[in-house]
């Protein structure tokens, strides 16, 4: 498997919408990865649901690459299925965290040190921490009070972190990132509310 490849070889898309794992249940809720393992998140609240080792590069961020952006994405998926597809070593994606619609639940999925395969270029992959949202960019009814918030949060902890300016140059949509075929987050993200509340938290 090619590491260093800067385009995954099916779209994130196409890995994301339309395929959901058939064993959901068993894989997200058996053994240690449906409890939160502490000492282990890079976030306190996260929870720990780790991808496979074979959709991320193992790394040492940010001494072997600069962090200077967080990513913001919609998974087109559920919650659920999300996790279920970053398990899969077959899938060939990642993201560092995703967060749940309903409360604004928060799974840390790869650690920020690591490199996730979200962006669909390496160069961005190298330089950021990817945010998956639960829901679908065509249905803002997923866009909660409590998903913005608690996403806000830890986008705030991120850039605190890593010296990130809190601004939209430095913050931006998955659809921004260069050779990208993405419209995430859509047009129905509040990217005024959103990074208000990033500079409020």
């Amino acid at each position: 498997m090619d590491m260093d490849r800067s385009k995954p070889l099916l779209s994130r898309r196409r890995l994301l919408t339309g395929t959901a794992v058939a064993a959901v249940p068993g894989v997200l809720f058996s053994g240690s990865r449906a409890v939160a393992q502490s000492g282990v998140v890079d976030y306190p609240t996260a929870e720990w649901q780790p991808a496979s080792t074979s959709n991320s590069t193992a790394s040492d961020r940010p001494l072997s690459y600069t962090v200077d952006r967080v990513i913001i994405h919609v998974t087109q998926e559920t919650y659920g299925d999300t996790l279920a597809i970053f398990m899969n070593p077959q899938k060939r994606v990642s993201a560092h965290y995703v967060v749940r619609s309903a409360d604004g639940h928060i799974a840390q999925c790869v650690h920020e040190t690591d490199i996730a395969w979200h962006a669909g270029n390496w160069d961005y992959n190298t330089r950021s921490v990817g945010i998956e949202h639960e829901g679908w960019v065509d249905r803002p009814t997923y866009f909660t009070d409590a998903l913005y918030e608690q996403s806000a949060q830890l986008t705030a902890a991120i850039c605190a972190r890593y010296g990130i300016p809190r601004d939209r140059e430095h913050i931006i949509g998955h659809y921004q990132v260069p050779g990208s075929d993405h419209t995430d987050p859509g047009p129905d993200w509040d990217w005024v509310r959103y990074i208000r509340l990033v500079n409020f938290a």
